[in-house]
């Protein structure tokens, strides 16, 4: 297909757009242009007021002085976006950058910054000395204004928001609303029947031609294919998962005709890293990644660790509360199974949660304290059916306690469950 015509491609298109942090601004200059002509335009109306208007001498200093500061106020947002990078990999998750690169207050001061250097500089032109535009040096003044609220409301986010449990929150909100939506999709095209699949081996194996991280599925175009060649599509490896050129990533069972396997693979999305868009298990695997940062012995920061617990037990009661076959089949509208989806179950998404944590934090009283906490809570709070897991894992956190506290007395300490870490109490 061409080179924007497959579903694949828009999704990496859509994806470039997102995480740019060019285009927004070079909008915002070409609006500043725009804007500045309009100005001029108007300039010939009775406004604004007498008592605002301006030599050319005022005029053409007034402007300059605007162009400057918004080059030095670029100059600013831009050292501070390398500080984030810096702070981000080197005491978060590198990870998280995808997630900061698509913040949409940092494009909009970029581009309200551009559009105003534009302005400004398109003004200037037009300074003569018995010809001054009144409106849009006021206009200007205007513009610096919102320019400067804008900048100080860019400080005060970033520097409570670049937090370890600032971010946790967000990742944990957004991976909730990614799970969520895609459990709700995956009901509404549940099939009729029991929606089993032919047992006969595939009739074609569906290869990538190139390699990468499965970022997405274009998952009613899949259904709508399969549907075409009256087929089921099952899907080979998981999302998120990388894969080489050559491999398998649909199996075709049935069908009374081949389907293009170029065709399909356009439906498939492969990029260099993940994305949290149809991906919740990213979002906690973030999470994962701040915390056990925190625990490592150049941090050393295990209340950190435990502020992210919190929002890993959120995102656990979320997920734990649906019902994860780890794998789905999914119809087309007249109701027959056309797509099977592999999935994660309770367990992969508990031990993604727990396993690292405790391997890193073991020797940290805060962090099997709160871990203990959580586990319990989840026995207390989920169905019948995700216990025995959650049971393994209170066994496994045991198991790492007795290894690191040879202490009887300690040992007592770290096993007893706190939603603090230290200093809170377990009902």
């Amino acid at each position: 297909m061409g080179v924007l015509t497959s579903w694949a491609a828009r999704f990496r298109l859509r994806q470039y757009i997102k995480a740019s942090l060019w285009i927004v601004p070079l909008f915002g200059l070409v609006l500043g242009v725009l804007l500045a002509e309009l100005a001029l335009t108007a300039d010939s109306a009775d406004w604004p007021p007498s008592g605002w208007h301006y030599s050319a001498t005022t005029a053409s200093g007034v402007l300059s002085a605007i162009v400057g500061a918004m080059v030095a106020l670029l100059g600013f947002v831009v050292t501070i976006g390398v500080l984030v990078v810096q702070q981000a990999t080197g005491t978060l998750s590198p990870r998280y950058m995808r997630l900061w690169y698509r913040d949409r207050l940092q494009k909009a001061v970029l581009a309200t910054f551009t559009g105003t250097f534009a302005f400004a500089f398109s003004l200037l032109r037009s300074v003569e000395t018995d010809s001054v535009p009144d409106l849009g040096v006021t206009l200007a003044g205007v513009a610096v204004a919102v320019s400067l609220v804008l900048l100080l409301i860019y400080l005060n986010r970033f520097t409570h928001s670049l937090r370890p449990v600032a971010i946790a929150e967000l990742v944990t909100r957004m991976g909730e609303a990614v799970f969520t939506s895609g459990a709700a999709a995956i009901r509404d095209a549940a099939p009729r029947g029991d929606g089993t699949v032919s047992s006969d081996g595939p009739v074609m194996r569906v290869r990538t031609g190139r390699g990468g991280a499965i970022q997405a599925f274009d998952v009613a175009g899949l259904v709508a294919e399969a549907a075409r060649h009256d087929c089921v599509f099952v899907v080979a490896r998981l999302i998120g998962d990388f894969v080489p050129p050559g491999t398998v990533l649909i199996e075709v069972h049935g069908g009374t005709a081949k389907p293009d396997p170029d065709r399909v693979t356009d439906l498939v999305a492969l990029g260099s890293e993940r994305t949290i868009e149809q991906d919740p298990a990213f979002a906690l695997r973030v999470l994962v990644d701040i915390a056990i940062r925190a625990l490592s012995p150049a941090v050393n920061d295990p209340t950190t660790a435990v502020q992210v617990v919190n929002y890993i037990e959120s995102f656990l009661h979320t997920v734990g509360s649906a019902r994860l076959p780890g794998r789905y089949v999914l119809a087309d509208r007249d109701g027959h199974a056309r797509l099977v989806l592999p999935g994660r179950d309770w367990e992969n998404f508990l031990q993604l949660a727990v396993c690292e944590i405790r391997e890193y934090g073991g020797s940290s009283v805060q962090v099997c304290r709160r871990l203990r906490a959580m586990l319990e809570d989840l026995l207390d709070t989920l169905p019948q059916s995700q216990h025995a897991a959650v049971r393994a894992e209170i066994g496994l956190l045991r198991e790492s306690v007795e290894r690191e506290f040879t202490d009887p007395a300690r040992r007592a300490i770290a096993q007893q469950p706190d939603h603090q870490g230290i200093g809170g109490r377990y009902p």
